[in-house]
């Protein structure tokens, strides 16, 4: 296996799959400060696809809507701009990786853990009073990294997975002891190259080791969002160790231990729709 570098890694990003048209031209309408509802259900409504998942999003139990939504004008409407670009970022994210065949990468598993830790910030960021948005996209995005890895090198991707099984190691320590560089690290660049806000890639880059950011509420809620997720069995693969709670990061979001009971709770009793998010 020829040495890879952190380098050639994001050199390489130009040829990641692209989104479907509609998606980006949508992704960029969204960011602009004044957005027109029946624009984006225009938008949205030029690809079925995205049309039928947007509104099957809309009425399941991660918004709680007291009324069943028919239109994608009332989805927007009833969930406000910031909800739907988080959802269209999803499925924009998704759309990318579809059918990949890598020796140790379960794409099931993979997003069924992303959407877990996606659901698990969302409803921890509520708490702590940060951003839910950037908390959900964030946590969707939190092992992007894995993913490059498994799309365009497979054969190291393989080596990774394979050298993790063998060491009963974390993916990142099996990383970083075979390439000298891990997925978080590759996360962070995708989230700065694809112009997510700063804070979104610095807790991608930064969720295993929150305590180098204590200054980052949103960091620890994507570290806490992760260990969460594993321990509702959001798998990410029968391999993968559950990480240990960083005591700065607990200590930073001011949780207790009621709280984070409750907030497991929440999330799980949404779990049937988390395959949504993929599908």
């Amino acid at each position: 296996m020829t040495p890879l570098s952190l380098e050639t890694v994001i050199a390489d990003f130009s040829h990641l799959p692209a989104s479907p048209d509609v998606v980006m031209q949508l992704l960029d309408y969204l960011k602009q400060d004044e957005v027109e509802a029946d624009v984006v259900a225009t938008m949205i409504s030029k690809d079925q696809v995205l049309a039928a998942k947007s509104l099957r999003i809309a009425n399941s139990s991660f918004y709680g809507l007291q009324r069943r939504v028919a239109t994608i004008h009332d989805a927007i409407v009833v969930l406000g701009q910031r909800t739907v670009s988080t959802m269209v970022t999803a499925m924009a994210i998704t759309s990318r990786f579809q059918s990949l065949q890598v020796a140790g990468y379960d794409q099931r598993n993979f997003w069924l853990h992303n959407v877990g830790t996606a659901l698990c910030a969302r409803a921890l960021a509520q708490r702590v009073r940060v951003n839910p948005e950037n908390a959900f996209t964030a946590g969707l995005l939190h092992d992007i990294g894995k993913l490059v890895l498994a799309t365009r090198f497979p054969e190291h991707f393989a080596s990774v997975h394979a050298y993790q099984i063998q060491q009963d190691c974390t993916m990142v320590d099996a990383e970083k002891n075979l390439l000298g560089f891990d997925h978080t690290q590759i996360g962070a660049a995708l989230a700065q190259q694809w112009k997510f806000a700063t804070e979104i890639g610095e807790a991608v880059g930064g969720h295993h080791t929150p305590e180098d950011h204590p200054a980052s509420s949103l960091t620890g809620v994507i570290h806490l969002a992760n260990v969460m997720a594993h321990v509702l069995d959001f798998s990410g693969g029968e391999n993968d160790l559950a990480p240990r709670i960083s005591e700065v990061a607990w200590n930073r979001l001011g949780l207790n231990w009621g709280d984070f009971k409750h907030l497991m709770a929440e999330v799980d009793a949404q779990r049937q729709d988390a395959d949504l998010l993929f599908n």
